[in-house]
């Protein structure tokens, strides 16, 4: 068990909660709503909690899933999960009825216990991440799915991502060697990295015609986005011919897209205290009435008795 003092734990809460929603059975409340969400998420959060033992949690909010100044930039920048777009309306993220029931009780539910849950306007969760893990001042553990805050990843200061992509039980610890050993690039030139590669997920289109070898191998030669570009405009470099053509002809989408990809690390966030794990819920009466309401008793017990621990 890693029992690093002052560690501080940062949650991509969205990526948890759909995770716990499509990969747990039905479970019913006694009124008759599904909780597998609520349940799936508390019980994340106490197997981490009792492996990492954090002084400090925080589940990191989207106030914005898709914000204005992205989309701008990119338009494709998640379009295919936007509900229906209306002219002049917030765009809505599409989310199974019964999960977007859950997410309400799921706030509700970590307001009770006194867990920080900390977002910000005009922002993703992942900016709100990146911002709290850059000179945080403790070791950091990034929770997400999301292999784009593996841009975040650094050894030196602590920061390393359990990336849960197999499974929060199955979760994976990424720090520099892991990710050159996988992708071959730095854990500072992922972001371009990604880029390059795209992210069908995200809307990104990526350089037609470059995958991830050669992203790779392109980062490595000239180091980040800027020298590619410098390199495919220079007659004399030695760059080949079709990945100079490839480079040039997605120079629109380079000049925009790396700011779009690049998590926000200068917002204005609480820190210190206002982010410690309590060792107690924080309003005990309102925990109780919601672990009724809605057939909590197991997953609460167990995460307040780690908590107390």
């Amino acid at each position: 068990m890693d029992t690093s003092p002052g560690r501080l734990m940062l949650l991509d809460t969205a990526s948890m909660y759909f995770r716990a929603f499509f990969g747990s059975p039905e479970l019913l409340a006694p009124d008759g709503t599904n909780v597998n969400a609520v349940r799936g998420m508390l019980g994340y959060i106490t197997f981490l909690v009792e492996q990492y033992r954090p002084s400090h949690l925080v589940c990191c909010w989207d106030e914005d899933w898709r914000p204005e100044w992205r989309v701008d930039l990119l338009p494709t920048y998640k379009a295919h999960r936007v509900v229906v777009p209306v002219a002049g309306a917030p765009d809505i993220e599409e989310v199974p009825d019964p999960l977007e029931a859950q997410v309400p009780i799921i706030r509700e539910v970590l307001d009770a216990f006194g867990i920080a849950v900390v977002g910000a306007s005009g922002y993703e969760a992942d900016d709100v991440i990146g911002t709290l893990a850059t000179g945080a001042g403790r070791p950091v553990d990034v929770v997400t799915g999301d292999r784009d805050l593996f841009q975040l990843v650094d050894d030196a200061a602590g920061v390393r991502v359990l990336y849960i992509g197999k499974g929060v039980g199955k979760h994976e610890r990424v720090d520099e060697a892991w990710i050159l050993e996988k992708y071959g690039v730095t854990s500072r030139q992922y972001a371009d990295f990604a880029t390059l590669r795209g992210d069908a997920s995200d809307g990104l289109p990526g350089v037609k015609g470059v995958g991830e070898k050669t992203a790779a191998t392109l980062l490595q030669r000239f180091g980040d986005i800027d020298g590619i570009v410098a390199a495919a405009a220079d007659p004399a470099s030695d760059l080949a011919p079709g990945p100079r053509l490839k480079i040039k002809e997605a120079a629109d989408y380079l000049s925009v897209a790396p700011t779009v990809v690049a998590v926000a690390r200068d917002i204005d966030l609480p820190r210190g205290d206002a982010l410690a794990l309590p060792s107690a819920p924080a309003d005990p009466d309102a925990l109780a009435e919601l672990t009724v309401r809605w057939g909590l008793t197991s997953p609460v017990e167990r995460l307040t008795g780690v908590i107390a621990g």
